[in-house]
């Protein structure tokens, strides 16, 4: 499998357990390996293997591979077709995968958590092969299982909106009323407010919003580090602004602010770890993520 993070999962069907692995910007593949359980605990990749004897499989997964890889080695699988069902035609994942260059099965090394693994049509072609009863209740649990990410992804999406917004009035009204005269320009008052959030950005993350953009082309525009933050960080986000706000009042030099911002930071984040509040918010924000692979 990539390298990529991973997000691992757990569907249940018939009481086995079966993973699904996902990663940003991939579909979802489903383990084969613990559909076979379903047929042989013992031998489970024998079960694989037959299956991927039988012709009308490979049909299968060279159409999938063709409508959805354009780099599938056609040459190779109109070979492995003409001798499926054969006596001695022999078929593995592993076999598939290197001569084909496919794309919808893969193999995961490791006593724990390996096995083949097959993008989700595949993965419940494979099932209805082994039991059309049985696949029916691998998709509904797989339903289910969609259905709790996005919920997860909005309830998290609303917390972190919330603590974004927590003291941005406090932190926008002490600019206006300090840092910018009535006479500037528009465009100037907009450079005020950018640049002071800047003294934010550099204090927690090191960087400024441009510099972080700079770094991460694939974002959407008008995203920055902030949309990407942890709780954590939001938290300590929230809290600069309110100082921040209080040190332009009274009068201190945005150099020696951003020295004090960033002194604060790194104490909070410290002193993160002992929060009670902290802890709870972590707690709920852990409860919403799904477990992650080593």
């Amino acid at each position: 499998m990539s390298k990529e993070k991973q997000i691992k999962s757990v569907i249940h069907a018939k009481d086995t357990e079966i993973t699904v692995l996902s990663m940003t910007g991939e579909e979802d593949y489903i383990s084969l390996t613990d559909i076979a359980k379903y047929r042989n605990p013992e031998f489970p990749a024998d079960v694989i293997k037959n299956w991927l004897r039988v012709r009308s499989t490979l049909e299968f997964l060279g159409l999938w591979e063709q409508l959805n890889n354009p780099n599938f080695n056609v040459v190779e699988f109109d070979q492995f077709k003409n001798d499926a069902g054969t006596n001695v035609f022999v078929m593995t994942p592993t076999k598939w995968v290197r001569s084909t260059n496919a794309i919808g099965m893969r193999t995961k090394s490791g006593r724990y958590g390996g096995g083949t693994f097959a993008q989700k049509d595949i993965a419940f072609e494979f099932a209805s092969w082994v039991s059309p009863e049985f696949k029916l209740y691998i998709i509904q649990d797989y339903q289910r299982l969609k259905q709790d990410e996005q919920h997860k992804n909005a309830l998290e999406w609303n917390v972190k909106r919330l603590l974004s917004k927590a003291n941005y009035r406090v932190h926008t009204d002490a600019v206006k009323e300090n840092l910018i005269p009535p006479e500037l320009p528009e465009y100037r008052k907009g450079m005020v407010y950018a640049d002071e959030a800047d003294v934010l950005n550099v204090a927690l993350f090191g960087k400024t919003a441009k510099e972080w953009r700079a770094e991460h082309p694939e974002v959407k525009k008008g995203e920055n580090q902030r949309d990407y933050a942890t709780i954590e960080q939001l938290l300590v986000m929230a809290n600069l602004e309110s100082m921040n706000a209080l040190l332009i009042t009274q009068g201190m030099p945005q150099a020696e602010r951003a020295i004090e911002l960033n002194r604060h930071a790194i104490k909070l984040m410290t002193q993160m770890e002992g929060s009670h509040s902290a802890e709870q918010l972590k707690q709920m924000d852990d409860r919403l993520k799904l477990p992650e692979s080593e």
